[in-house]
């Protein structure tokens, strides 16, 4: 029985594809309709004879024209035809042919097999009982012609049986194009199926990638870029409040290494900075095979991470090697300086001997100052970060610097023109900067007689990275010591301990942040601190 709703139960694709079935289907009736009327211009008398209707034939034949064309202008204009529409319009075609079987030579014409084409089209357009309804609906109307003009007309009674076999031919081709459409629509959905989940993992893999912390990049083998996830970018041009334009071809420093990997695949490249960046980056290449050419693959980083954790490392190793050196050195080293300062009373020494005893004890407060750095670096706690506000906070530690350290200096601050904010262990960054003035101060006076210093805040070009310059008027450091200014006990000043700078930069390194040394014409010396992101969590 035809449900009340032939939708019902349908898929959108189905419908979907019906539509635009009907619309090649509706243009094969125009045709067909078209040599009918043709034909009524060419039949012989003879031919015209064997009608049984011929005028009938005639309306039918016209009539059956103007119905596909009027469905053509309507289709033309828009109209989107749904099941009911479809099923309607196959119905009146059926009956149509039909009626046009009737007023012609009955079953033994041409006309039934437009009808069988027709059944065809129609369990193609229709889903389900529709389409079995329509071959029902024409093996119906035929029998009953040939049964009418058994009857009424004395025909021959294999007219009935050629009705019946047509009548099974309807049904025929009903339940097997049937089959074959729904092994067609079957394939449809899955092939939709995994299109649509093609689709989504595509998406999970692209959602991954671009929240991967390592940096990805896809290349051709010109080194114009393909793909660049969101890590890559910040390690290559770090974001900022402005829209950067995406970039189409990778920085020189990286299209460096990528030259030196192709001659070289089996040997790691060095790690580089970009130029609007103070991270280190470590590229790893791979390639990619396609059908045609070979794309690039890039890995990118980010070694100050890498660092961080060597560097936790280390100073676990530095705490239990001072725990032992703590007992074995500065107990004799306490001895020796109490028994140094009780000879220096003593009041049987000469001068020489005198000079001698103060050597030792300067010696000696030198190597206990030396334990005391090397402890304080292996007990340093973990960094409690916080958001800071640079300018405000740098002008608190200046104003506080100055009221405690009880020397004369003249601090010029130069503050950044916006908010500049920070995230920064705030006790951390007044040790290191308590250390880096002292060191500017001191060299500014030895110079110049005068205890002056300049503290600069900014922000890296196109880019939001804060930094802090701390600018002396010292001698400056000479080109041969700068590649040794960061490194542990190595010191210009006969009274440094050489633990100073090395022990800043590792707190800042803690941090995320950077300490170089700018070697800069304008400045006699320079120290950057250039500070992470304030929104980049460690």
């Amino acid at each position: 029985m035809l449900t009340s709703n032939p939708t019902e139960g349908t898929p959108q694709s189905v419908m979907d594809n019906s539509a635009k079935l009907f619309r090649i289907y509706n243009h094969y009736r125009v045709v067909v309709g078209l040599i009918l009327v043709g034909s009524l211009f060419f039949f012989t008398q003879p031919q015209v004879n064997q009608f049984q209707h011929l005028f009938l034939f005639e309306i039918g034949s016209i009539c059956y024209l103007a119905l596909n064309i009027f469905i053509a202008f309507l289709l033309l204009a828009g109209l989107k035809p749904s099941i009911e529409h479809v099923l309607f319009s196959m119905i009146i075609d059926v009956l149509i042919l039909n009626g046009l079987l009737y007023s012609s030579t009955g079953t033994s014409s041409g006309i039934a097999n437009l009808i069988i084409i027709s059944v065809a089209a129609g369990n193609i357009l229709l889903y389900g009982k529709p389409g079995v309804f329509l071959a029902a609906l024409s093996a119906l109307c035929t029998l009953s012609i040939a049964i009418y003009m058994v009857i009424q007309h004395n025909r021959e009674p294999s007219e009935i049986v050629q009705s019946g076999i047509l009548g099974i031919i309807y049904f025929a081709a009903a339940f097997i194009l049937q089959n074959i459409s729904r092994r067609i629509s079957a394939s449809e959905k899955l092939a939709q199926l995994r299109a649509k989940n093609i689709a989504e993992l595509e998406m999970l893999n692209h959602q991954i990638i671009q929240r991967m912390q390592t940096g990805i990049i896809v290349t051709d083998e010109f080194g114009d870029l393909r793909m660049m996830n969101h890590a890559a970018s910040l390690l290559l041009e770090p974001s900022s409040d402005a829209v950067q334009p995406t970039p189409t071809t990778l920085p020189i420093e990286l299209k460096q290494r990528l030259d030196h990997w192709r001659l070289e695949p089996q040997v790691r490249t060095e790690p580089f900075k970009s130029q609007s960046s103070r991270t280190q980056v470590q590229a790893n290449f791979t390639r990619l095979d396609k059908d045609q050419g070979h794309d690039i693959l890039i890995f990118l980083e980010d070694t100050s991470k890498v660092a961080q954790q060597a560097q936790q490392m280390k100073l676990a190793s530095l705490g239990r090697l001072t725990a032992g050196i703590a007992h074995e050195i500065r107990n004799p080293l306490g001895a020796i300086s109490h028994a140094t300062q009780l000879l220096s009373e003593s009041v049987n020494l000469d001068p020489g001997d005198k000079k001698m005893t103060d050597i030792i004890l300067r010696h000696a407060n030198r190597m206990n100052g030396i334990i005391e750095n090397v402890l304080q670096l292996s007990r340093r706690k973990q960094p409690d970060q916080q958001i800071l506000e640079l300018n405000t906070w740098l002008q608190e530690f200046i104003d506080d610097y100055l009221a405690s350290g009880g020397i004369e200096a003249d601090i010029t601050f130069k503050p950044e023109s916006e908010n500049a904010y920070i995230r920064f262990d705030s006790s951390q960054l007044e040790q290191v900067l308590t250390n880096l003035i002292d060191n500017g101060l001191r060299y500014s006076k030895q110079k110049t007689g005068k205890s002056t210093i300049t503290l600069e805040v900014g922000s890296t070009t196109n880019t939001d990275k804060s930094f802090i310059n701390i600018i002396d008027q010292g001698p400056g450091i000479s080109s041969d010591n700068i590649v040794h200014v960061f490194e542990p006990f190595f010191t210009t000043n006969s009274s440094g301990t050489g633990l100073g700078l090395y022990l800043s930069r590792e707190i800042c390194e803690a941090n995320q942040a950077h300490l170089d040394y700018i070697n800069d014409s304008e400045t006699n010396s320079c120290f950057r601190i250039t500070f992470a992101h304030y929104k980049k969590r460690t």
